[in-house]
């Protein structure tokens, strides 16, 4: 074994890279060490906490990171309990949220209180996929045509082609097949169980495109064409839907609207109306909501879930109406990429947030979904409270500020 020292040495000489360290030392924890030493010693900084933490960097070096230093901390805060009535999830539940914004977990714990009030949130799953969109250059436009039909015709044949790398993922359609002159964009549609899946389908989708390059004179030019759409916001995931398609609904009495939100129905679907829909449609927004990403972000960093989808998660319009008084309140998201298995759900700290709902492991996805759904609406819901109550700036000031 190479001494410490001289392999550090060797890294600020560039005769070692960093993914190299591994191969000179006993183990990982001490290969992990002599990467953060190299990079105190070129940054002059100590790196103290990067250094304390508790996860098996052995297995998170097989799957979820490259060169790992250390990790870092964000706090976590409990909110609860969540009254949920969903076909998958009935009861109440405590949701773990990590974030660093002083106010967040207040705010949705106040949401939790007017939903508990009231009876509880309603929630369901509308929809489960996952998308894999490549392109593919053809000759000319007639070909591009040509190789569209040839994808309707053969879908049987890249169906048996794609199950045939996964136990889990279902290639359930490819739609819609978009030509753009000579290039062909099929968006291929996966059901993947309790995996977020974008691995799966990635594997999938490039497996049956061998076969698509072989029985016809396509080239494929790229595995993602962006009409995935994966990790940024786009229309047709509005539309049609990726990951999880989540929505909850809650009618809360006007008595509870005025003592707990300390204002009125009418006064939230005017708030809603003037700031969601019409402030969000002048902005160009896809996002007809006030905070779904702080939701979505709190869950997401607690629970091992890939944080690059929040940009995704936090698409969705809200719904207020005042029905007698009462406020008929819902959120809906239409691409929410959910896992209670794989990926970064098997880091210690994720598993421990998601056995906190009792969602960790197979068959536990759609309970997760419906418990994030009625997060989402309790957050939104309180939020909007404060707006139209004027109390929005008092929060932060006293729980954002210390």
């Amino acid at each position: 074994m190479v001494e410490k020292k001289e392999i550090i040495e060797k890294l600020i000489n560039g005769d070692i890279k960093l993914h190299e360290i591994e191969k000179y030392t006993d183990n990982i924890d001490m290969a992990v060490d002599i990467r953060r030493e190299f990079v105190e010693a070129i940054s002059n900084v100590k790196l103290e906490h990067l250094s304390n933490y508790s996860l098996s960097m052995d297995d998170a070096l097989k799957r979820n990171i490259e060169n790992p230093i250390g990790t870092v901390q964000i706090p976590v805060g409990i909110a609860g309990p969540l009254e949920v009535h969903g076909k998958h999830a009935d009861g109440d539940f405590y949701v773990p949220i990590a974030t660093s914004e002083g106010a967040l977990v207040a705010s949705i714990n106040r949401g939790f209180s007017v939903i508990k009030a009231a009876g509880g949130v309603i929630a369901r799953v509308i929809d489960d996929k996952m998308t894999r969109g490549p392109v593919i250059k053809t000759k000319s436009v007639a070909e591009a045509l040509e190789l569209k039909e040839w994808i309707s015709a053969n879908f049987d044949k890249l169906k048996q082609s794609a199950e045939s790398t996964t136990r889990h993922g279902k290639l359930i359609k490819i739609d819609p097949v978009v030509v753009v002159g000579k290039y062909v964009y099929p968006r291929f549609v996966y059901t993947t169980g309790d995996s977020m899946g974008m691995n799966m389908v990635t594997i999938a989708t490039d497996t049956a495109l061998q076969i698509l390059e072989s029985e016809t004179s396509a080239h494929v030019i790229a595995l993602s064409g962006n009409l995935c759409v994966d990790k940024k916001p786009a229309a047709i995931n509005m539309i049609e839907g990726r990951g999880k398609t989540i929505s909850a609904e809650i009618l809360i009495p006007q008595e509870l609207v005025e003592r707990k939100l300390k204002t009125t129905s009418k006064a939230i679907v005017e708030v809603n109306t003037a700031k969601n829909h019409i402030g969000s449609a002048i902005a160009g927004s896809m996002g007809f909501n006030a905070q779904y990403a702080n939701m979505i972000g709190g869950i997401f960093l607690a629970t091992g879930q890939d944080e690059a989808h929040i940009v995704e998660g936090s698409l969705g319009i809200t719904v207020a109406e005042e029905i007698n008084g009462d406020l008929y309140f819902s959120v809906t998201l239409p691409d929410v990429p959910l896992a209670t298995f794989g990926g970064g759900t098997r880091l210690e700290t994720a598993k421990e947030c998601l056995e906190i709902m009792g969602v960790y492991g197979n068959g536990q996805v759609g309970r997760f979904a419906e418990i994030v759904a009625g997060t989402v609406l309790a957050g939104e819901l309180s939020l909007m409270g404060a707006l139209a109550a004027g109390h929005l700036a008092r929060a932060h000031k006293d729980l954002g500020r210390g």
